[in-house]
């Protein structure tokens, strides 16, 4: 497929504004349960909220370029009963208001307890909201997943694998940038994120290794037989039966060789998840912000060439036709 780089920068960016909020959110459930000590409300969860915010709203407006007519961007969502597209249309600004709300709760300083469970977690609007706002997170990272896992014909994406690697991606690029905002605004938690940084960045590199194995596997269902409808045990295609590209050339094919996509998948799981948890376990010991920072761009740049590579390692049915560009 080829690779639509607002799309990637879609997924990513908001990816990390997903894992960021988590990651803020369960910082407030560690301190509710005295796990960790109690931060400020506005130096950092709500600085904290407005970061993740400002992730999801670059994310947003990177997904506009990808639209021939972005006027027109609100009727996605009139197919929400069909369309996971439409329901991540949906759901991304639900996520954004939420947390928007989170943040502007402890900006406000609405932390007073309405009642307390068990005499440990007192309940107030802000866990009441972040809840909420958690719910539509989780919700979010099966919407967008699913475009993709729900095309049966893409073998590559038509796999839990698909949800679950978006969502821990998303997850431990947020924490590891929990990690570093803590490190200026909540010392206190630093190797809590950090652990979960990188707790979460290994089994996210699990899950990867275990759908890029999968894919290699796998077998395509169709042939070149089947694709143009001819029997024949040796065919060999000459030409696209067109004098110059298509659409459907240039949109469901990468036009990478499978050196360069090796490549790619390399750099990936390098940049992503072994540099990042070398960085991360380093940092951790040394207090050290340029290292997470270096840890974050690292993962940054890594989540950029995975998204890629995702798009340009999966093989649409209708290339058995179109195979000679």
């Amino acid at each position: 497929m080829h690779p639509a780089y607002s799309v990637i920068f879609l997924t990513t960016l908001i990816g990390v504004g997903q894992g960021l909020f988590l990651a803020l959110f369960t910082g407030q459930i560690y301190s509710l349960a005295r796990l960790v000590p109690q931060q400020d409300s506005t130096h950092f969860y709500a600085y904290g909220s407005a970061l993740a915010l400002g992730f999801l709203v670059l994310g947003l407006l990177a997904s506009f370029f990808h639209l021939g007519r972005p006027e027109r961007a609100w009727r996605s969502a009139t197919k929400w009963r069909t369309s996971w597209l439409a329901r991540e249309v949906i759901v991304l600004p639900l996520v954004m208001g939420l947390i928007a709300l989170y943040g502007l709760a402890h900006w406000m300083g609405f932390t007073k307890p309405f009642f307390t469970i068990s005499n440990v977690l007192p309940v107030d609007l802000t866990l009441l909201i972040g809840l909420a706002a958690t719910g539509a997170t989780f919700l979010l990272f099966i919407c967008t997943g699913m475009i993709y896992a729900s095309i049966r014909f893409i073998r590559e994406w038509a796999t839990p694998l698909t949800i679950l690697n978006f969502t821990f991606m998303g997850g431990a690029s947020g924490f590891v940038l929990a990690t570093l905002f803590s490190l200026f605004k909540a010392p206190d938690l630093i190797k809590m994120f950090g652990y979960w940084a990188i707790i979460l960045t290994f089994f996210a590199l699990v899950l990867r290794l275990a759908s890029l194995w999968r894919n290699a596997r796998g077998t395509p269902k169709s042939t070149i037989q089947s694709a143009i409808g001819v029997r024949h045990p040796k065919i060999i295609q000459k030409s696209t039966g067109a004098m110059g590209g298509s659409f459907n050339t240039k949109e469901f094919n990468s036009g990478s060789t499978p050196k360069r996509i090796r490549q790619a998948k390399w750099s990936f799981i390098l940049l992503v998840f072994v540099l990042p948890l070398i960085l991360m376990a380093i940092a951790l010991s040394w207090h050290s912000a340029p290292l997470l920072a270096l840890s974050f761009l690292i993962q940054m740049a890594g989540l950029i060439i995975e998204r890629w590579t995702f798009f340009a390692d999966a093989t649409h049915p209708q290339n058995l036709y179109y195979q000679s560009m």
